[in-house]
């Protein structure tokens, strides 16, 4: 919904601060972009669920999946049967890909339905995704996405044998071409609006975790980790 100013700017470049390109420029609202590195990594690390889009015979193809960061790189898995895994293995140099990660963090309730909006925060990243073929950075970059959605789970579990890792691929796309985006603070309602007697404010959206719930087949004496009572 069209909201072009913000009450709070995100910033601009500083000096740790990925490059602005044609395509990390927002068309629109571009106080709300930034490009420095604690911000992005701030918003992919409180994420695990990420958006990845490409072009399959010349159609465009946008896929929920699991991923995780490691320093400036994202890593994606999945079966070595799938398309975009088998596309990036077969491309040269690898598959051009855009990845997508969006936190809704309030509902914008406006006088105006035109100034409805969300407050938000964002990453697009754009790139060329590689199969990963080394064994070590496979192992590691299967460890970060396990314990992208749960910290310190990677090592309270079972890692993939020889056969699981030969059916599973994975892909990294560098942190190059990067842009945050950020929308906080209340709605923008034009002045000769402001009177009238319509609700306005913003409703929260939160996110948490219920009480995990074990297996039917636990052993009783396995005892419930710290890092899930961290959740």
């Amino acid at each position: 919904m069209p909201d072009t100013d913000t009450p709070e700017s995100t910033g601009l470049p500083g000096a740790s601060a990925y490059e602005p390109t044609e395509r990390t420029v927002p068309s629109r609202a571009r106080q709300r972009a930034s490009y420095d590195h604690e911000t992005v990594h701030s918003i992919l690390d409180a994420a695990y669920l990420c958006h990845l889009g490409f072009v399959r015979d010349g159609a465009p193809v946008v896929l929920p999946t699991l991923f995780g960061r490691v320093g400036e790189r994202l890593y994606v898995h999945g079966s070595t049967g799938s398309r975009p895994l088998r596309a990036t293995g077969a491309a040269d140099p690898g598959l051009a890909v855009c990845l997508t990660v969006t936190h809704v963090d309030a509902l914008v309730l406006a006088r105006s339905a035109f100034h409805h909006s969300m407050n938000y925060r964002s990453v697009v990243v754009h790139g060329i995704a590689r199969t990963v073929t080394d064994p070590e950075e496979r192992r590691s970059a299967l460890d970060a996405i396990v314990d992208q959605v749960v910290p310190g789970r990677s090592k309270d579990s079972r890692p993939a044998d020889a056969k699981e890792l030969a059916a599973t691929a994975v892909i990294r796309l560098d942190l190059d071409e990067v842009s945050a985006k950020i929308r906080t603070g209340g709605p923008n309602d034009d002045p000769e609006d402001l009177s009238l007697p319509h609700w306005a404010g913003i409703v929260p959206v939160t996110h948490g975790y219920a009480t995990p719930e074990p297996s039917g087949d636990l052993d009783p004496a396995v005892r419930m980790p710290e890092y899930l009572t961290a959740l």
